[in-house]
């Protein structure tokens, strides 16, 4: 007999009157809706039955243009006409079940249903109305959309502890689904809960679920209850952010990002005391850290990227079930040997992970609150002191925020969403299971509900915690129209009203492509390319691969690229390919990282190295058939070389350039490949530790390596390289290349070097804020301005890149310098680079480098039409006005 797989719900009703059923089985001749409120429906039964049962008809034309429109992925579906007469409203809140028989009678289908849709059309009004915890003159009013439920009620904690006595308070049901009640002043700060009484199709039965308010501002610690917390209430106002304003920012472009993680950021500082360690409270403590991000921000960083703060599942916040390694047994161990994966790494109750795993979209993470303040307010107070902390510094905040998974789905204990409307949030593949390509349960933000909440978190942040930008993981999993309204609802804060600036409020994101959503199948993705006219940027893979060599994940890591060795230093590697297949790319690479360096427009022009002949950013190839230019304005890409992602680069390198080469010109290598990254057009992000030749011994995936793997050292003591092999899932393919570079004490730099390298690599970010040349800021200017003279001519070296930015050309944007020249030498030798005659001539190196933190830089110059650059040195001159 056939039987329905209760957790697959392949069908999709997507109106009142529409129902499509993908891969229709084709023995079906007949089909049956049957709904029944409590559950139950036996496929096996013949008439009667005592559940309602409605005949559908298909639609002769089949699935009509505009519902192909809306649902692109599901358009070749056998569409089904749904009669009228049938209580949708009631139904939504019992069993569904679509049934097909053979013109035997026989049962060949038996399919659950996707009702996102339906809900969304019975209930548009909830798409606006309040949501969450209200507070008027003390008292909260709680709101929770739950259609389909039988009953909700709140239960609220009569005390601060987990046994005190619980009341429940019942909850009424307005027309949008919306559920409500209003409190007294005494729930102030009170734990509560809300029990949903709701059909829940796996289990076939309606069940009462004890579920947090997915809207909780404040919980207790684990995450076990949300807390009625009023956050205008001034006990939760910590001074310094009351006191700090968000610092300026001229233009989008003008961003360069800071990507720190809480934890990294002072677990490992030992000018930090030890009870704050790795929490919010260490960013305003008077630190080697501090100090480390004060000399940034006054060199030019602009902003802090923190890797997600907001609640997440995968670490336990209760310091005293935390487990640690034993850190002297771990660093007796050999530099290339296994003990340290297996004490350290990928360990139950450890107190690290980068925090892709949500659960709470509107409170913060408790593990980075000190003991004793994880609960309610306290740790809302002290997330808004680290705010403040940075902005003292002149440092803006962007949140790191991840919308596209949840870490539970259904009935899982740190499942939320599913648990109040079962089925509605979360994005089904084809076959009726919930999609997981984000590494988790994938949240389907096409519906109406689900793209609120984006929206809603990200103006509570704005609003309440005062952040400056967001940074969306997995962005191509969302549509264009939810980024837009994203945009919308940041632009429409005031400083009056709201207490910050909207439309100066910065999103980025990642614009990969795949998954169930890959070439725009459910909707057009904000992707790479699809965001024209948003300001919203994409990170951008093309500069960083060609600067880098070996792709995330790539097979071979000694893949070599621009900087780490194409250019002047093989390193046998088969992948390579013959002495001239290197040649060829690495011409290739040089058009792909000018395209980089205009701003990755489509549009700008210039001649190409490898080719010769005129072509446009749209034309440069970075892969078969993509483009190395997708941007529209230079706002719309990010430019960055590292990030927490896959190996930092010191260990990109540390695989790619010859073992021989010595830990200077590794640390050389590291700032051209910066360099690249930070004087291009586009905004710019650094992963934290960059600059001090961090290393995460050479672990790809470093998400849950533990504390040992992921160290951050501001004294420059200890990069981090040679603390063991990587643990073994995402390395273990990579162990025979790893281990003997481990093993390699030349390969670990010393203090001095690391310290010589954080100076130079401020000096980079004086020459990106000396001047706006850097920071054009449109389409329009760049092209005016911006050209590579030395490209695709007799002059052309190869492993040598030549800027010319000239502000005789288009509207001056700089009243003391009549043009920038920036020579990049990516080879291990001297460069000796002819400049047509069309750059001039009167060239002096920039004061910034004139008198900066590189002896070796001083040394280079331009005379007789000639830049004369050193080794793996970017190299700056500049021509003053009369």
């Amino acid at each position: 007999m056939l039987a329905p797989d209760l957790d697959r719900l392949p069908a999709v009703w997507v109106s009142p009157g529409l129902l499509l059923v993908p891969r229709a089985p084709s023995g079906a001749t007949a089909w049956m809706l049957h709904a029944a409120a409590e559950g139950g429906i036996d496929v096996r039964r013949r008439e009667p039955v005592p559940w309602t049962q409605v005949p559908l008809a298909p639609l002769p034309d089949g699935v009509p243009m505009a519902v192909r429109e809306a649902y692109p992925h599901v358009s070749d579906a056998l569409a089904l006409t749904v009669p009228d007469g049938l209580d949708l409203q009631a139904a939504v809140r019992g069993q569904i079940l679509l049934i097909g028989r053979a013109d035997s009678g026989a049962a060949v289908a038996a399919l659950g249903v996707q009702t996102a849709p339906l809900l969304d059309a019975l209930y548009p009004g909830a798409a606006s109305a309040p949501l969450g915890v209200r507070w008027r003159r003390g008292t909260p009013t709680l709101r929770l959309w739950a259609p389909t439920a039988r009953a909700v009620e709140a239960l609220v904690w009569g005390g601060d502890t987990e046994d005190a006595p619980v009341e429940r308070h019942p909850l009424t049901v307005d027309p949008d689904g919306i559920w409500q009640v209003t409190g007294t002043p005494a729930w102030a700060d009170r734990r509560y809960l809300y029990s949903v009484t709701v059909y829940v199709p796996a289990f076939d039965r309606v069940v009462e679920n004890r579920v947090t308010d997915p809207y909780a501002v404040a919980l207790t610690t684990d995450s076990r209850h949300g807390v009625l917390t009023d956050l205008t209430d001034p006990r939760w106002a910590e001074p310094r952010w009351l006191a700090a304003h968000s610092p300026p920012l001229r233009h989008r472009v003008d961003q360069v990002a800071y990507e720190l993680h809480v934890r990294d950021h002072s677990r490992d500082d030992a000018s930090v005391p030890a009870d704050l360690r790795g929490t919010y409270a260490a960013f305003g403590v008077e630190s080697d850290g501090r100090a480390h991000l004060r000399r940034l921000a006054e060199a030019g960083l602009t902003s802090v990227q923190l890797l997600p703060v907001l609640d997440f599942a995968s670490v336990v916040e209760d310091r005293t079930a935390q487990r640690h390694p034993d850190i002297v047994e771990l660093s007796a161990a050999s530099p290339a040997g296994a003990l340290q994966q297996e004490r350290a790494a990928h360990q139950a109750g450890t107190p690290f992970n980068w925090g892709y795993d949500p659960w709470h979209w509107f409170a913060p993470e408790g593990s980075y609150a000190t003991a004793g303040n994880q609960d309610g307010g306290a740790r809302v107070a002290e997330l808004r002191g680290a705010v403040g902390a940075l902005h003292e510094l002149g440092l803006r905040v962007v949140l790191d925020v991840v919308f596209n998974h949840t870490f539970a789905a259904g009935q899982e204990p740190s499942s939320v969403l599913d648990k109040i409307v079962p089925g509605y949030y979360y994005r089904r593949e084809l076959d009726g299971t919930i999609a997981t390509s984000p590494a988790g349960p994938a949240v389907a933000t096409e519906t109406a509900m689900a793209s609120r909440i984006v929206v809603d978190a990200c103006v509570h942040w704005a609003r309440h915690y005062r952040v400056d930008g967001f940074r969306f993981d997995l962005m191509g999993h969302h549509s264009v129209e939810v980024m837009r309204d994203v945009r919308a609802a940041l632009d429409a804060l005031t400083l009056d009203g709201d207490g910050v600036d909207g439309p100066a409020v910065t999103l980025h994101g990642e614009g990969w492509d795949f998954g169930e959503v890959v070439g725009n199948a459910r909707f057009v993705q904000a992707t790479q390319g699809q965001l024209d006219g948003t300001g919203i940027a994409t990170f951008s893979d093309r500069l960083r691969d060609a600067v880098r060599g070996a792709a995330p994940f790539d097979a071979d890591p000694g893949r070599q690229g621009f900087v780490s060795g194409l250019a002047g230093a093989p390193n046998g590697a088969a992948h390579n390919g013959t002495s001239a297949a290197q040649h060829d790319r690495l011409l290739a690479l040089t058009d792909v990282i000018q395209v980089g360096l205009a701003g990755t427009l489509r549009t700008v022009a210039f001649r190409s190295a490898r080719t010769r002949r005129p072509v446009t950013g749209a034309q440069v190839e970075f892969w078969p058939g993509v483009s190395a230019g997708y941007a529209a304005e230079p706002d719309e890409a990010l430019n960055y070389v590292d990030a927490h992602d896959n190996e930092t680069l010191y260990d990109a390198l540390a695989a790619a350039l010859p073992v021989a080469t010595d830990p200077g010109q590794r640390a050389r290598a590291t700032l051209v490949a910066l360099a690249l990254a930070t004087l291009g057009q586009n905004p710019v992000l650094w992963h934290a530790g960059v600059d001090l030749l961090r290393s995460k011994s050479l672990d790809r995936n470093s998400y849950d390596s533990g504390d040992w793997f992921n160290r951050l050292d501001y004294t420059g003591r200890d990069n981090g390289f040679g603390r063991g092999l990587p643990p073994a899932r995402d390395n273990e393919t990579h162990w025979r290349w790893v281990a003997p570079l481990l093993a390699n004490p030349a390969l670990r730099p010393d203090a001095g070097l690391v310290g010589a390298t954080h100076a130079r690599a401020l000096d980079l970010l004086r020459l990106r804020s000396s001047s706006r040349l850097f920071r054009l800021g449109s389409a329009a200017q760049i092209e005016a301005k911006l050209t590579f003279p030395a490209s695709g001519t007799w002059a052309q070296r190869p492993g040598v890149v030549v800027m010319f930015l000239d502000d005789e050309r288009g509207t001056r944007v700089d009243s003391r310098l009549a043009g920038v020249l920036v020579v990049a030498n990516a080879l291990p030798w001297p460069a000796e680079q002819p400049l047509p005659a069309e750059v001039g001539t009167s060239w002096t190196l920039h004061p910034v480098q004139a008198h900066g933190a590189d002896d070796v830089v001083r040394r280079a110059r331009v005379e007789d039409g000639i830049a004369r650059v050193p080794s793996r040195t970017v190299a700056v001159f500049v021509r003053l006005r009369p």
